[in-house]
């Protein structure tokens, strides 16, 4: 599909990298963008393309409410999550649990709100951003490891599932980006902007997994060799 011309809605739009796609679409033609937040008075763009709606992952009825708000919408982009840097063992399960209720359970709650919006518009296109996370842990962030994962799992099968409605679904990893939530975090970090460039320039290639950087590259190369080597500095202590 091209961007041009299409009608987003980007969850978390109102700072780092949901912010950036608002502006990136709105730079590429999109005729109309949603931009959506859990508080969408945060949200502050001086375009006329830009509708500003409160949609909460952890709240189904702003979903439902988002979906009828936006029933023109023909590319999904879900950027919105946390991460409350909570491990699996001796932390709080709510904390847990909200990784999962998020990324995973809040995810896919927006996806069954707009897939049939999706649908009756032409198939259109859903873009998730998970992380390279997804595919390894580190001590300190496990749960959202976890939860990453379970989304990385969930939009590989709901590729499966709408693509005989025609909706391309897109999975972006990175690894950190020069947000708000990475502000404590001291390595290497990517321009937040160069997500949605690559996200969008894969939708138009029709590209189903996005890998934005040298990091994510890295991990998913990994995957294939024995996990102890990736693991040693971690294991070692």
């Amino acid at each position: 599909m091209q961007v041009s011309g299409s009608i987003a809605l980007v969850t978390g739009a109102n700072r780092g990298i949901g912010k950036r796609f608002v502006e990136e679409l709105l730079e590429r033609g999109a005729a109309k963008v949603y931009a959506t937040s859990r508080r969408p008075e945060a949200i502050d763009f001086d375009d006329p393309r830009v509708v500003t709606l409160r949609l909460d992952l952890l709240d189904e009825q702003s979903m439902t409410d988002a979906a009828a708000a936006a029933s023109d919408v023909t590319l999904l982009v879900n950027n919105a999550g946390i991460s409350t840097g909570t491990n699996l063992i001796g932390s709080d399960l709510a904390s847990v649990r909200l990784e999962l209720d998020t990324h995973f359970f809040g995810t896919l709650g927006v996806i069954r709100a707009f897939a049939p919006i999706l649908a009756a518009n032409g198939g259109g296109a859903i873009v998730n951003i998970h992380s390279a996370l997804s595919w390894f842990s580190y001590n300190g962030a496990n749960a959202y490891s976890v939860a990453k994962a379970a989304e990385w799992a969930m939009t590989n099968g709901i590729r499966l599932e709408l693509a005989a409605q025609g909706t391309l679904v897109q999975g972006v990893h990175l690894g950190a980006a020069d947000t708000d939530i990475m502000a404590n975090y001291t390595g290497p970090k990517i321009d937040p902007r160069s997500v949605p460039i690559a996200a969008l320039d894969g939708v138009e290639a029709g590209a189903i997994e996005i890998l934005v950087d040298d990091w994510s590259r890295h991990v998913k190369q990994a995957l294939a060799a024995d996990p102890a080597e990736f693991y040693v500095d971690q294991l070692s202590v």
